[in-house]
């Protein structure tokens, strides 16, 4: 598992953490059932405190992607196809958020806004 933390960016460390995990369970890159490295061997490698790994975990079990055996550790879990699917809605929305608030700081209207986005769309 390859993270790469950022410390200079403005989103905290364990939401890199989780979001990067979970593009790579959505890519297939961590398979079902495959182990996690413990809090404190996530925290030592990314040189980060294990509350810090501890919360990113946490958030990610409560989101459906890992479960975590006591004793055990730390798993990717099952992908269920409708979790999958609105974490790819997700990013979309964010995406065209992005998109739309860049248009609005060159100065476009919400018209000429839709009507690029109706052309894309007629693109592909």
């Amino acid at each position: 598992m390859n993270l790469i933390i950022n410390n200079s960016s403005m989103q905290p460390i364990y939401e890199q953490i989780v979001g990067q995990i979970k593009e790579q369970i959505m890519n297939g890159e961590l398979k079902q059932d495959a182990a996690l490295p413990s809090v404190r061997t996530l925290a030592k490698d990314l040189r980060i405190s294990a509350l810090t790994a501890k919360k990113a975990y946490d958030a990610l079990e409560q989101e459906g992607f890992i479960v975590t055996v006591h004793g055990k550790g730390s798993f990717v879990a099952g992908m269920n196809p409708h979790v999958a699917a609105e974490e790819r809605r997700k990013e979309v929305e964010r995406a065209l958020e992005s998109a739309i608030r860049m248009g609005k700081s060159s100065g476009m209207s919400n018209e000429e806004l839709e009507e690029l986005f109706s052309l894309i769309i007629e693109e592909l």
